[in-house]
């Protein structure tokens, strides 16, 4: 993954410092404001959603990481910027931040953690990066037109990923990305920094601390394995004896209590786990940990299995496992979606809209369940009944591009051809995709149904967006 080496190194330049802790001025934020910051973020973020093959959308994986990285970050001081966790199907063990508040996981590293606190440890010790604007004071260094630099070399990167291009020009493009990484990293400095500033925000979030302790500690016995190949995490975020040595001083002086882990922890994993290999080697794997007794959530593996089954097309075996998950009393959103998922490979929309109804009344904030419940009522010919249940949840989430692509959908099967366009260039818009969104708008506008108020009010929508064109062009052109 040369984007994501290059990214999760490059963000972070090393700065001549003092011994101890780094001075917290404020020079970075007038070089490389958050202004700045979040506008690189959520370029490079329309590069990975839309470009990076290894980018995980799935609502059910994304919502558990934002659920727990929020609860960190609000117990974070100086966390004044909206956060966004994703994921990335990638067994390696590697997290990384981005400008403007955006964190990545590796699946492999979600699945290389023994405990919820373990992986809460990681993500506190991003969000500190983050806080404490690491990234911004790296920048600042370099003068902002590095940023620049970084992001075209970004995007470079992932035309030469999935364009193909000639041999040289690839090599020669991966060259460039390893030696920012070889130039780039987070200092010693900034490591013990977000050391301290994540075990603070562990305590204060209610997980064991110790979690972060445990987990470096087995990132550093594991990376004398790999010789001059150790984890991406390690190679961006350089652990010394010294720094594990403090860890535990700071961790010692701290109360311990013991932390169970959350069921949606458990879940998670065992549907990330369940994706790994063949079907038919996951099925394996789960079967095997339930004959033995050998898992720590008789729940997990279940629904592992259930989901590893449904993967394999052995319906009726999932469906017995959905069976022993009721009998075992597993409440959770992820049971429900699973239990439709599989009356929707039956041929069965009816049965999963009635199963979503229900949890959509019980989760009314899991967009998984929403979007699953709009999909259900169209395979079910409920289109109007869809675009009810999309109307009323973009009265809540005014900013998700999923709904309004899927809102998209529902105009389309009810024939409205002026909304669907509509609907589909505000999901652009909210992706960053401008020319596409200027594009579903002027096919609005030659519709030929909808009144004139409609009318009226994708004609204004459209000015908006062609004077923002016409104001990105023009600010292309400027020395």
């Amino acid at each position: 993954m040369i984007l994501m080496a290059c990214l999760a190194a490059a963000w972070s330049a090393p700065v001549v410092m003092a011994e101890g802790l780094p001075d917290l001025g404020e020079v970075s934020q007038t070089d490389f404001s958050p202004q700045m910051e979040k506008k690189v973020g959520e370029s490079i973020m329309q590069e990975i959603r839309q470009k990076e093959p290894s980018y995980l959308d799935d609502a059910e994986v994304s919502g558990y990481l934002n659920r727990l990285g929020h609860r960190l970050a609000s117990n974070s001081e100086g966390a004044r910027m909206e956060f966004e966790f994703f994921a990335l199907k990638d067994s390696t063990l590697n997290a990384f931040a981005l400008p403007g508040g955006f964190i990545g996981v590796h699946t492999g590293l979600i699945l290389a953690t023994q405990s919820e606190s373990e992986l809460a440890s990681v993500l506190s010790h991003e969000i500190s990066h983050v806080t404490q604007h690491h990234i911004a004071r790296g920048v600042s260094q370099q003068s902002q037109s590095y940023a620049t630099t970084l992001l075209s070399l970004a995007v470079a990167i992932l035309a030469a990923r999935h364009n193909g291009g000639d041999a040289a020009q690839g090599a020669l493009i991966a060259g460039q990305a390893a030696g920012v990484q070889q130039q780039l990293g987070y200092s010693r400095d900034f490591e013990r920094e977000a050391d301290r500033m994540g075990i603070q925000v562990l305590e204060r979030s209610g997980f064991d601390v110790r979690g972060m302790g445990t987990f470096f500690e087995r990132l550093q016995r594991s990376s004398r394995l790999y010789e001059n190949n150790a984890p991406g995490y390690l190679r961006t975020h350089p652990l010394t004896t010294e720094r594990i040595a403090d860890m535990e001083n700071r961790i010692q002086a701290m109360p311990y209590h013991q932390v169970p882990d959350s069921q949606d922890f458990q879940l998670v994993r065992a549907k990330l786990r369940s994706q790994e290999g063949t079907a038919q080697d996951a099925v394996t794997d789960f079967d095997a940990q339930i004959k033995e007794h050998k898992f720590s959530s008789e729940a997990a593996a279940r629904y592992g299995l259930a989901r590893a089954l449904l993967r394999a097309k052995n319906y009726a075996a999932a469906d017995a496992q959905v069976g022993e998950l009721r009998r075992l009393k597993v409440a959770s959103s992820m049971v429900e979606t699973l239990a439709a998922d599989l009356r929707m490979k039956q041929d069965d929309a009816a049965g999963a809209v009635k199963l979503l109804r229900s949890a959509a009344s019980r989760y009314p904030q899991e967009r998984a369940v929403s979007y699953a419940l709009v999909e259900a009522l169209l395979a079910a010919g409920q289109a109007p009944e869809a675009l009810k249940v999309t109307i009323a949840d973009l009265q809540a989430y005014t900013t998700d591009y999923q709904m309004h692509a899927l809102q998209a959908q529902t105009y389309a099967a009810l024939g409205k051809r002026l909304e669907q366009h509509r609907a589909q260039g505000e999901s652009y818009m909210l992706q960053g995709l401008l020319m596409p969104a200027i594009e579903q708008f002027e096919l609005a506008q030659k519709s030929p149904d909808g009144d004139f108020y409609e009318h009226s009010q994708v004609d204004a929508r459209l000015r908006v967006l062609k004077r923002q064109q016409a104001d990105e062009a023009k600010q292309k052109k400027q020395p």
